[in-house]
């Protein structure tokens, strides 16, 4: 896999999952440019990996899975700067948004402003009862820039997701979980390994499957319900002339696991 300046990958015995890990733990995770740039290229990278299946997306140490944007780097950049760096966050959470297989972040500690979007990003969360998520930029003089604020209202209704946005209050995990923003709350130190069970069972399926839904719900959500379902159909009829299809209908016949292979 290829090195990168500050994340860590590492990959299941099966290679069908993958965990990218945000690597700058003394500074929260916070995203400087060079994290930027990271996490463009190995979501553009995974997204063309066919023996990827599912993606534990998390922060290394215990304090935080990311606290954002990282402000020292940023204090005295120009207005041309600051744009350009932030081209490369908004591109880096397009791939992340698009990736093709299922991402599972996994939050202990804070994840804040930039790092509360990553997490949303995600297909869902799994959190550990440290995690405390937030959307603290209008307290800065700043906004939400890589999808806070069509996100968090889709995931959590409009009302509530304003008054977090306009606030800048952080919600902790209980109330997250309540909220609908976190799938599983994990006792602390927990989460990496509960979104790593959860990917493995996402990795046993039949990957093609599992891609045509994950791709189905994002694209029909984003449009009107016939139109959803005629592309709902076009997923299923993409599976429909798969080996993995065959191989599914064989096994439960056989009465064992299938054994599927992606094609």
């Amino acid at each position: 896999m290829p090195e990168y300046r500050h994340l860590l990958l590492e990959r299941s015995d099966d290679r069908h999952v993958v965990t990218v890990t945000l690597n700058r733990p003394e500074q929260h995770n916070a995203m400087n440019t060079a994290m930027g740039h990271d996490l463009l290229a190995c979501f553009t990278a995974l997204a063309a990996d066919a023996d990827v299946r599912a993606v534990v997306f998390t922060g290394a140490g215990d304090k935080a899975f990311c606290a954002g944007g990282d402000l020292k780097e940023r204090n005295g950049m120009t207005d041309e700067q600051w744009r350009a760096q932030h081209v490369i966050f908004e591109q880096g959470a397009l791939r992340l948004l698009r990736c093709p297989v299922p991402v599972i972040a996994a939050v202990e500690g804070w994840a804040l402003a930039g790092g509360c979007e990553l997490a949303i990003l995600s297909d869902f969360i799994v959190a550990s009862e440290t995690a405390v998520f937030g959307v603290p930029e209008t307290t800065l003089g700043i906004f939400p820039g890589i999808g806070g604020t069509q996100l968090l209202p889709r995931i959590l209704g409009a009302p509530l997701a304003k008054e977090l946005i306009f606030t800048g209050r952080r919600m902790k995990a209980e109330e997250a979980r309540a909220a609908g923003l976190v799938n599983h709350l994990v006792p602390a130190g927990h989460a990496k390994a509960k979104a790593g069970e959860i990917a493995a069972t996402i990795a046993r399926n039949g990957p093609i499957a599992v891609r045509q839904a994950k791709k189905a719900i994002a694209y029909g959500s984003e449009t009107d319900l016939e139109t959803a379902m005629i592309l709902a159909i076009e997923a299923y009829n993409a599976t429909v002339v798969t080996e993995d299809r065959l191989e599914g209908v064989r096994a439960f016949n056989e009465k064992r696991r299938p054994e599927f292979k992606g094609h």
